[in-house]
């Protein structure tokens, strides 16, 4: 089998050699020109007078665009239609595109840009949770609902209550690659648009809304990306529409780059939350009921908030039992970037709330938070197996999964060892924290679950294998790649997969919510399943027997005990005028979801996990370092061994960073103040585990997806929170107080804490 092989990234040597091509490397005709926004130095308030005539007259300058020059619609919203590409007299946060320059280069363009001299009324923003909260400003009329038998009644009834609140900071993506694109008119009206976007079929619909033309006219193509973790799921809808409006208006090729502060002042990110919570408990510590408010800051534009909103909310159980609880979401909207997509899509916010919830209840019963959450497990003694949106989980394998890894990471012992050098180190604290993951699989958005593919065999046995996911270093095309030629008895090596374009594939859904193998491996099967089938027809007739004698296997096709080469095989069905051309399509099965309600089946499985994180503060300064951290994660029949690793790495990486060192930091006007690699810090090679283990947990997915796989693009990531809990562990050996650390635990936040708890 070609499956399960820790085989590289195809492109591998192309990224570490630098000849790997994204938007901004494709040679560009000689007449292109470039684009720069100018950009709202107020977070609300109108535009009274824009004076843009320096820059019509500054050097290499084309022309300028404002929002009455817009041939089509001045919007790119992947949602609600509220998010105009260019400001049309209100201003809603700094950082807002008012004008696109055009030049004969990009820096040209960005420095015209400065030039504009904009004339204000200002008004008052609204900037903070609290801020839009009491001026009830949100999206949708209230706060969304879900509930699960009597918490208020059951809260009566508790032993012991608690409560408590975390502030959760929100991220920036910082993908390696920053956002691109490139618009090449065409004969007759048409557009090609090279992309860097997770979503090429929002990009096409968008642009050809913009430019008043059918979705036909318009050709998207993504080669790869250099990252995207979201962050490239709807932001780069403004770049290209930009560019094709531009390049429509000029009959000349247009590109636009965003620098990377550009990128920071434009762009969304990772919502930032608040949750408030209450618990009652048993006697033993058990949850009996649960209180929750989620309050999501969303920005000024609706985007994918909602959805956002809802996964946070589905994921506000994570890996327990609540039999009486009621989650309560508000999604409000203020004068900041419009937060949008980023891996785990909400879910990692809710998995915090309640992975707080935990360790508050294990500090102050005095147990450890390992016996703590095992006891509130789905499936504990006397505990349920229905979440509180009514889905059955079916196979809940993290007791068994986290006794290995208590084993493996000799976690007993070590919190003994923690312990008594706690009690001897008074300056340095150590702490640990084993937290499980259990995250599910498939858009919340059900008729997203959806997924093309296109396949060729060419008269040599060659395959041209297309489909409709997007490849942003995780490896997508590389397994897909491996199930094509699994399916044909082939190597990787005979299987070319091309760029991602919409006039192979078309109505793609965007390649997140973890799902680009789970969908575009099955259309791809089904293509070559179809292909492979009307070979397997053909050859048994000939040599008169049944399909199901003829095998496909070591670049061969074997006929009962007669095998001939895979070429051979191919050009024989050339010749008798078999096709060997297919389109596969794929859609999830069983899956049903009302949002309104909260009820339903919203995933087709749940992806687990599970990480022991060690790591030691100093008291005096905060400063703090991840010592060593053991994973064990559920990838189902792995794909591709090596690959997963990697994600399961990277993921945990991202997670630490984010609830650790990544904080965004607007000052009281609303502008972003960390906008640079100076100001934001994101984890680098030094910040990982001096120890750092991983292991992928064995075992095949009860449900019929790709072989067997399950997904593992976000579900890694919140394993990042074992980092957090763990810092929090450290700050409670410093007194009897409960830290209720917030994140991101900077150095003055864990400081403050270690003040905190000593009182």
């Amino acid at each position: 089998m070609t499956v399960a092989k820790p085989l590289p990234h195809d492109a591998a040597t192309l990224h570490v050699t630098g000849a790997a091509r994204y938007v901004d490397d494709i040679p560009t005709p000689a007449d292109t020109l470039h684009l720069a926004f100018g950009q709202s130095t107020i977070a609300h308030g109108t535009v009274t007078a824009m004076d843009l005539s320096a820059i019509r007259a500054a050097p290499d300058v084309v022309a300028v665009l404002i929002a009455e020059d817009l041939p089509g619609a001045n919007d790119v919203s992947p949602s609600a239609h509220d998010e105009p590409l260019l400001a049309t007299g209100e201003v809603h946060y700094v950082g807002q595109p008012l004008f696109i320059v055009i030049a004969r280069s990009h820096l040209a363009a960005r420095r015209a840009a400065r030039m504009g001299k904009i004339v204000y009324d200002e008004r008052a923003a609204i900037l903070s949770l609290d801020d839009a909260l009491a001026a009830n400003n949100r999206f949708e009329d209230g706060p969304r609902i879900y509930r699960r038998g009597d918490p208020d009644h059951a809260m009566g009834l508790a032993a012991q209550t608690l409560g408590g609140a975390i502030e959760i900071g929100g991220q920036e993506h910082f993908y390696l690659e920053g956002q691109s694109a490139l618009a090449l008119p065409q004969e007759g009206g048409d557009m090609v648009v090279h992309s860097s976007s997770q979503h090429p079929t929002e990009i096409q619909h968008k642009v050809a809304e913009a430019l008043n033309i059918p979705m036909h006219a318009v050709r998207v193509e993504v080669r790869r990306m250099g990252g995207g973790f979201g962050g490239k799921e709807s932001q780069g809808n403004a770049l290209a529409v930009a560019c094709a409006v531009a390049a429509q208006k000029t009959g000349r090729p247009c590109k636009m780059r965003y620098d990377r502060d550009d990128d920071f002042m434009i762009t969304g990110k990772r919502h930032d939350f608040r949750i408030t919570y209450r618990a009652g408990l048993d006697d033993q510590g058990r949850i009996i009921a649960l209180d929750l408010t989620q309050l999501c800051r969303c920005g000024w534009a609706q985007d994918l908030s909602l959805p956002v909103a809802d996964r946070a909310m589905l994921h506000a159980d994570n890996a327990y039992w609540l039999p009486n609880v009621r989650i309560t979401s508000h999604r409000l909207k203020t004068n900041t970037q419009s937060a949008t997509a980023f891996r785990g899509f909400g879910g990692p916010q809710g998995m915090v709330g309640i992975e707080r919830v935990l360790d508050h209840i294990a500090h102050q019963l005095g147990q450890d938070p390992l016996e703590t959450r095992r006891q509130n497990f789905y499936g504990a003694t006397g505990n349920g197996l229905t979440t509180p949106y009514g889905m059955e989980v079916r196979d809940f394998i993290l007791p068994d999964l986290i006794d290995r890894l208590v084993e493996t990471s000799d976690y007993t012992a070590r919190r003994a060892q923690i312990a008594d050098w706690n009690a001897d180190h008074p300056v340095l604290k150590k702490g640990i924290a084993l937290t499980p993951v259990k995250f599910g699989i498939s858009f919340t958005l059900t008729h997203l679950n959806q997924a093309g593919a296109l396949v060729h065999i060419y008269q040599d046995g060659s395959v041209h294998l297309n489909h409709g996911g997007t490849e942003m270093g995780q490896g997508l095309f590389q397994k897909v790649a491996q199930v094509a030629a699994d399916r044909f008895g082939l190597e990787t090596s005979a299987i070319k997969i091309t760029a991602t374009d919409t006039g192979k594939v078309p109505n793609t859904s965007a390649t997140a919510a973890s799902s680009g193998s789970d969908l575009n491996g099955m259309a791809v099967k089904v293509a070559c399943d179809t292909i492979r089938d009307r070979i397997a027809a053909h050859l048994a007739e000939l040599h008169q027997t049944t399909p199901d004698q003829v095998q496909f296997a070591d670049a061969q096709v074997i006929i009962g005990d007669h095998a001939i080469p895979w070429a051979e095989a191919v050009q024989t069905a050339y010749m008798a005028r078999i096709s060997l051309s297919a389109t596969g399509f794929y859609k999830t099965p069983d899956i049903v979801w009302d949002r309104i309600k909260g009820q339903g089946r919203p995933f087709y499985y749940f992806a687990y996990g599970a990480a022991v994180t060690e790591v030691v503060i100093d008291t005096l300064t905060g400063e703090n370092r991840i010592l060593r951290t053991d994973i064990l994660h559920d990838a189902g029949a792995s794909l591709n061994p090596a690959l997963d690793i990697g994600q399961v790495e990277g993921g945990y990486v991202q997670g630490a960073g984010w609830l650790t060192m990544e904080e965004l930091v607007w000052d009281d006007k609303g502008a972003l103040k960390t906008h640079a690699p100076s100001t934001y810090k994101i984890p680098a090679c030094s910040d990982q585990p001096e120890i750092f283990n991983v292991a992928l947990w064995d075992q095949a997915n009860r449900e019929e997806t790709i072989y067997r796989s399950k997904a593992v693009g976000e579900p890694p990531l919140m394993l990042g929170i074992s980092a957090f809990l763990a810092l929090s562990d450290a700050i409670a050996a410093c007194g009897p107080g409960y830290p209720a650390l917030d994140a991101p635990a900077t150095p003055e936040r864990i400081l403050d804490a270690v003040n905190r708890v000593r009182l």
